[in-house]
């Protein structure tokens, strides 16, 4: 099951690779597992085919002490026992999550709390300790665990873990939420508010040697449409302008250009493209 009667989350628990149980990864109560192809999830896979670069996340929900399973919105989505999933998918001990059709395929088992029997063997149960026992850390163990096994470790606690910070999913550019694997670059755009002005100032001082009567007056209105020409000519408009990998892109404008490049550093850094792209 995917949480004790009490409510309490289970101590830890791992996902191990179907065709190979001693590759496996622990699982943190507080922390949520990101996998896919990009060196920044928590469980990398750069050579398996089919996989997204941010493909799936598995966390544990807070309150409920239930291990989820969610697709990050990737490409050729996620399976949980053959069934494709989406958000808040709860785990049992024993599932199949399959990522891709013809991906790789990771186990889900828990670990009791205490730590009493390693999560890859589920068949056996917690040792009972004889009346002359003294030596608590005499337990039985599968050959399964051996792997596994770690002295140094220390068993979490079961009491109230601190809610886990889902990951981002999707960016909101221009008042649309966009899923982030369907982002391809984002990039700022300055341009003149007054593009013209230049022209218009030498309009008028073309209008103004024509038409005053005293020539002297000429000077104080070139030197006015002057200072006019550098203030409006200097405000420029700031877009930004985020393109999807289907070609379409979206467009939202700032007065502030630090604003504007903040947004766009946040959905590169999203999206892993270099800052200084």
């Amino acid at each position: 099951m995917a949480g004790s009667p009490s409510g309490i989350p289970p101590a830890g628990a791992r996902l191990s690779k179907q065709d190979d149980p001693t590759k496996a990864v622990r699982l943190h109560p507080q922390r949520p597992l990101t996998i896919g192809r990009d060196t920044s999830c928590g469980l990398c896979l750069p050579q398996e085919a089919g996989l997204s670069r941010r493909h799936a996340a598995v966390r544990l929900e807070a309150g409920s002490g239930r291990w989820l399973v969610e697709d990050l919105g990737s490409a050729n989505g996620t399976y949980v026992n053959g069934q494709r999933i989406g958000t808040g998918h709860p785990l049992a001990d024993g599932d199949a999550i399959q990522l891709g059709r013809s991906g790789p395929v990771l186990l889900f088992q828990l670990e009791p709390v205490g730590g009493a029997v390693p999560a890859s063997s589920p068949r056996s149960g917690p040792a009972a300790p004889s009346a002359g026992e003294r030596t608590p850390r005499q337990r039985p163990t599968s050959p399964q665990a051996q792997p596994e096994a770690s002295p140094s470790r220390q068993p979490q606690p079961p009491a109230s873990p601190t809610p886990p910070a889902s990951p981002a999913t999707s960016l909101e550019v221009a008042g649309e939420r966009i899923p982030i694997p369907q982002i391809r670059s984002a990039a700022v755009r300055s341009q003149p508010v007054h593009p013209h002005l230049f022209s218009w100032w030498v309009l008028v001082c073309l209008g103004g040697l024509l038409l005053l009567p005293v020539p002297v007056l000429f000077w104080p209105l070139q030197i006015g449409a002057l200072v006019a020409a550098v203030l409006l000519g200097s405000r420029k408009q700031h877009t930004l302008v985020v393109v999807l990998h289907d070609g379409t892109a979206r467009r939202r404008a700032f007065a502030n250009r630090l604003t504007a490049l903040s947004h766009r550093n946040g959905i590169r850094k999203a999206i892993g493209q270099s800052l200084e792209a």
